[in-house]
């Protein structure tokens, strides 16, 4: 064996080695990415996790199983029809945020994660809408939520995973069943308004009512104040007038009837007074016997000279009594 054989076949032994050790550095030497978690198999069997960073592992006997990422992440529920409790059919849809807890059981104690919490999502979508009637459901998100967050944290705890939120994107009835809706929404707003308007109207009435009702009252305490009044006016005036009549009788019991005459005359010349004095009288009616109306001052003025016939001291002296005229034929008299 010549020296370049030799040399031949020790440079291949020190590749062979060379690369026998790279190839066992890279299975004994992980590099685990963070936000997840990578588990140990020996011969298979679950061991350990490695955490984020650099780990090693015995080459050719232990290697890398599962790689779990513990971040929350966002599933997406796809849509699906669901029957309400009053039969109506309504297109549902929504979205799961979980994170994984213990990356052991949710490596091995369930197949296919993603898959499993989208199945048990949408038949529990499905069990809570059932029980609901339709308003409720289009009314009732947070109830629908609270409900499935409950059911699936529960559900889904032996997997190692924490349901975080649980959201419902769209729920939405057919086209018929949204026109009955939009009808229907038109009719009791219009019922609303109706109501409104009628009950705007009563208030109205009422108010109108009052308010004549009031103002009856208070036509009624005015009438009532100035009928009081004016009873007090009579009242006041008959007390006049008595007291009036009482001095008259008072006078006529000392005079005798000259005072009576003298009253009477005096009341007739007043009377006579505005009566001719009245400028928009046309016409004025005279007696038919002037020569009364001349008696009754002559009567008068005798009364003002006293029992002897003499006038009293500090009196006028009256004038003469003017001639009576002659008597003239009355108007009335044909002739």
């Amino acid at each position: 064996m010549s020296l370049f054989d030799i040399v031949s076949a020790s440079t291949i032994v020190l590749v062979v080695l060379l690369l026998l050790a790279v190839l066992t550095a890279t299975r004994g030497i992980r590099t685990v990415p963070q936000g997840e978690v990578w588990t140990v198999e020996r011969f298979g069997a679950f061991t350990r996790m490695l955490s984020p960073g650099l780990n090693f592992i015995i080459p050719y006997i232990d290697g890398v199983g599962r790689r779990v990422n513990v971040q929350e992440q966002v599933l997406d529920i796809p849509e699906q029809s669901v029957i309400t409790r009053d039969n109506a059919t309504v297109a549902v849809d929504g979205i799961v945020y979980y994170r994984v807890m213990d990356p052991a059981k949710a490596a091995y104690a369930v197949q296919d994660l993603g898959v499993a919490l989208t199945a048990l999502t949408m038949t529990n979508i499905r069990a809570v809408i059932g029980e609901m009637e339709l308003d409720a459901t289009l009314s009732g998100r947070e109830r629908i939520n609270s409900s499935l967050l409950a059911i699936l944290d529960g559900a889904t705890d032996p997997w190692g995973v924490k349901i975080a939120r649980v959201e419902i994107r769209k729920i939405e009835p057919p086209e018929n069943l949204i026109r009955a809706m939009n009808l229907q929404m038109t009719a009791e707003r219009e019922r609303r308004a109706t109501v409104a308007k009628a009950e705007g109207e009563r208030e109205a009435e009422i108010k109108r009512a009052e308010g004549e009702k009031q103002a009856l009252i208070l036509q009624a305490e005015g009438r009532r104040e100035a009928a009081f009044r004016d009873a007090e006016a009579r009242e006041r005036s008959a007390e006049a007038e008595a007291a009036a009549t009482r001095m008259v009788a008072e006078v006529a019991a000392g005079a005798g009837t000259d005072a009576l005459r003298y009253f009477i005359a005096d009341k007739y010349v007043k009377a006579f007074e505005v009566l001719a004095g009245n400028t928009a009288q046309k016409l004025v009616i005279v007696p038919m016997e002037a020569s009364a109306m001349a008696g009754g001052i002559t009567q008068a003025m005798e009364l003002l000279r006293g029992p002897e016939g003499r006038t009293p001291p500090g009196s006028p002296r009256p004038p003469a009594a003017p001639p009576a005229p002659p008597e003239m034929p009355s108007p009335w008299t044909p002739r």
